[in-house]
């Protein structure tokens, strides 16, 4: 069952940062944007899945993915950091009011969000 709900998980990875790639190119920034986000939430929750660790938080997904991964040096500080990126820029993107993001900035994180679930399935089928 385990690896039955990891794969679930990269699967809906995927196809988030499709539906995000979809959304931005019709110009819907703000949910392309929360879209990447969840793409890459996705697949941290995969690799956490992977280890048994369980969280019960978006923060604690954020929290775990640094201590497991990114001080142990699994996962670089550059790459952890499109996760963290993402995570603060959704919560202004949810929350916030009078908001919109800019087209170059989530233009900027297409392609990093693209290469963490890269690296998050490496790091799974090793």
């Amino acid at each position: 069952m385990k690896k039955q709900n990891i794969r679930y998980r990269l699967k809906r990875a995927r196809e988030t940062y499709e539906d995000a790639v979809f959304l931005f190119e019709r110009g819907s920034l703000n949910s392309s944007m929360n879209r990447l986000y969840y793409s890459s939430f996705y697949a941290t929750i995969a690799l956490l899945l992977d280890r048994n660790i369980e969280v019960k938080s978006h923060a604690g997904v954020k929290q775990k993915l640094g201590e497991e991964f990114v001080v142990t040096g699994k996962i670089s500080k550059d790459i952890a950091k499109t996760f963290s990126i993402l995570f603060d820029l959704r919560h202004h993107g949810d929350y916030d009011d009078l908001f919109d993001f800019e087209k170059e900035i989530v233009e900027r994180l297409l392609i990093p969000t693209r290469e963490y679930i890269d690296k998050i399935e490496e790091i799974i089928s090793e």
